[in-house]
């Protein structure tokens, strides 16, 4: 009779063992393919800047500028708290283009105003500045090293210079709608640099 009992449970135990297990589907090579868990921290060890670009640049920086970048009210009062520490945003404005520079075949610019100030943002085709790389969010212990860091920042830069149109000195006095990631500090706008850029119809 404890036999058949003892037997019983352990049927039984089996049974709830069995039911409770969650069936994992295995690659070709017979093992269990496990989900990725979305809090585990990616890794870009074994990725070279441009691989990491080509994977983040969507969501890292196009998808983030679209969905959280700052309007004009919301800039000025970052830029009035600003302090030492540099901090980077995505900026989006539709406003009129103040001033077009091309002196420099390599560091062109135009400036914008934002409440009286002008604001310089660059359009290439050599940017200076971390401002797209910070804005998405990266920090350095993402990285292998400094050198990983950095190169990714120049990635970017060029990445957003080739998605630009041609600016001329017709541009001056017409609206743009203009998207861009910038870094402020101590109250400062520095090293602005465009991500999309066209011109907005005139009324």
């Amino acid at each position: 009779m404890f036999l058949k009992q003892w037997g019983g449970a352990l049927i039984g135990c089996t049974v709830l063992l069995l039911t409770a297990c969650t069936v994992v589907d295995l690659d070709e090579n017979g093992k269990p393919i496990l989900p990725v868990d979305p809090n585990a921290k990616h890794s870009f060890d074994n990725l070279t800047p441009q691989q990491i670009a080509q994977q983040t640049w969507q969501t890292r920086v196009i998808d983030a500028a679209n969905q959280h970048a700052l309007d004009a009210s919301a800039l000025e009062s970052k830029l009035t708290s600003s302090g030492e520490k540099p901090e980077s945003y995505f900026v989006h404005l539709t406003t009129p283009i103040t001033e077009v520079n091309l002196s420099d075949e390599r560091e062109q610019k135009f400036t914008v105003s934002i409440n009286g100030k002008p604001l310089v943002i660059q359009v290439g085709p050599v940017v200076k500045g971390n401002a797209i790389r910070d804005a998405s969010g990266f920090v350095f212990e993402d990285f292998t090293n400094q050198v990983q860091f950095a190169q990714l920042s120049r990635v970017y830069n060029r990445e957003a210079v080739k998605q630009l149109p041609k600016i001329d000195p017709s541009w001056v006095g017409k609206p743009v709608s203009v998207r861009f990631a910038v870094t402020l500090s101590h109250g400062a706008a520095q090293n602005a640099t465009a991500l999309e850029l066209k011109q907005e119809t005139q009324p």
